[in-house]
């Protein structure tokens, strides 16, 4: 008899809730994603420096940051369902924005916004595909894949649309998003969802905060972010800016990257439970280190797209890696979640304002060469996940044998 599947076990309603999840996910993909391939043509429309540039990735950055707070806040209020559809409503007021004007400041607004709408629908369909598939492993797989179907189709969405329009055409790109996210806010509609509370004991307690294994996973977690936050935004304008290859074929690898990605992450989901944690770690976070390195290192554009491939490759494991291997502490602490994504979302915040102005003081190469910096502490805090999990089994160990 064949092994029943999540999906098979779901009534009717629930199915919905799930497709739909799945659908929104993938647009969810597509515009947190779309931004760098805009960047540029957003920058040369309205005459943006790259500080300033920087700044926008930031600011999108610290609205998802944002997004834990409000996600956690509003259906209290709200409830569920209304509470989404809201925070939803953002991304179409931030792409309008970025439509309609150039004011860098009403820009930062936008770009703030998106990231807010971005956030609150990762949290959201995180919790409710974890509580609808009775925490299946292959749904939460599933979804973070679609995610990145989402994501590799963005820079495509870019192309097509500066072919058909020229070089205003990413507006018309914004606008297919804008429509998108209004189908996504029907469907969350039509959701039944329950918004009885659920309350912890232990909701209040920060004792995670003296364990040194949490501040190992949150170092990896801040520098992993340091770096996909500034290989997905910056990608594009640098190998623009540096001559390397078109405004097109960089969108190409910028959707390559996501291709990878999605490789990667599917390849992790499948036979992550083979290996031990910490050597996931040190296999993807070496890999990152040596892609990275041959990317910066040659401008023959064969080797580039190669390397481009084996960065979002080796990246892709890395998130997931590392949210398993202190998932006893998040089941232990219900807060060390949103503090673990808080102090690791701070590197998606600063890195690109750095990576901004030092293109701007020195070039786009430098720029860039700073995020070697963040891989290789990434690379470090990865030997230290490692040393503390062989103590922790030494321990385990002593203790059998006592």
């Amino acid at each position: 008899m064949a092994k029943e599947t999540f999906y098979s076990r779901l009534d009717k309603q629930e199915r919905y809730i799930l497709l739909c999840c799945f659908f929104v996910f993938a647009v969810n993909g597509l515009y947190g994603m779309i931004l760098g391939s805009m960047l540029p043509l957003i920058s040369d429309e309205y005459g943006l420096s790259n500080t300033v540039s920087g700044t926008l990735l930031s600011a999108h950055s610290l609205g998802n940051l944002t997004a834990g707070f409000l996600a956690g806040i509003l259906p209290v209020y709200l409830g569920r369902k209304k509470a989404i559809i809201f925070l939803c409503s953002f991304v179409v007021v931030g792409f309008a924005i970025m439509i309609m004007t150039g004011n860098p400041v009403l820009l930062i607004l936008g770009f703030l916004f998106t990231g807010i709408s971005r956030g609150s629908i990762s949290n959201f369909n995180n919790s409710v595909v974890n509580e609808v598939s009775d925490s299946s492993p292959a749904a939460l797989s599933f979804l973070h894949s679609i995610f990145a179907v989402g994501a590799l189709s963005a820079p495509f969405l870019v192309i097509f649309s500066t072919r058909l329009f020229g070089l205003s055409g990413w507006k018309v790109a914004a606008g297919i998003i804008i429509v998108l996210a209004l189908v996504s806010m029907v469907l969350f509609s039509r959701m039944k969802l329950s918004d009885s509370a659920v309350k912890n004991k232990n909701a209040t307690s920060y004792t995670f905060l003296k364990l040194k294994s949490f501040w190992v996973g949150a170092g990896i977690l801040f520098f992993y972010l340091c770096a996909e936050a500034c290989i997905n935004g910056w990608m594009v304008k640098y190998f623009v800016d540096s001559n390397l290859m078109t405004t097109e074929y960089a969108q190409v690898l910028a959707s390559l990257l996501w291709v990878a990605m999605l490789a990667g992450r599917l390849l992790t989901a499948f036979y992550g439970d083979f290996f031990k944690k910490g050597t996931l770690l040190l296999l993807t976070c070496s890999g990152t280190t040596v892609f990275y390195l041959l990317l910066l290192s040659t401008t023959n554009v064969r080797l580039i797209t190669f390397a481009i491939f084996g960065v979002g490759f080796s990246m892709a494991g890395i998130y997931p890696t590392i949210i398993a291997a202190v998932g006893k502490t998040l089941q232990t602490y219900p807060m060390a979640l949103g503090t673990l994504l808080v102090i690791g979302g701070l590197g998606s915040i600063i890195m690109p304002m750095v990576t901004g102005a030092l293109s701007d003081a020195f070039g786009i190469f430098a720029g860039m060469s700073a995020v070697i910096v963040a891989i290789l502490f990434l690379l470090g805090f990865a030997g230290s996940y490692i040393l503390e999990e062989i103590k922790s089994e030494k321990r385990a160990e002593e203790a059998k044998e006592i």
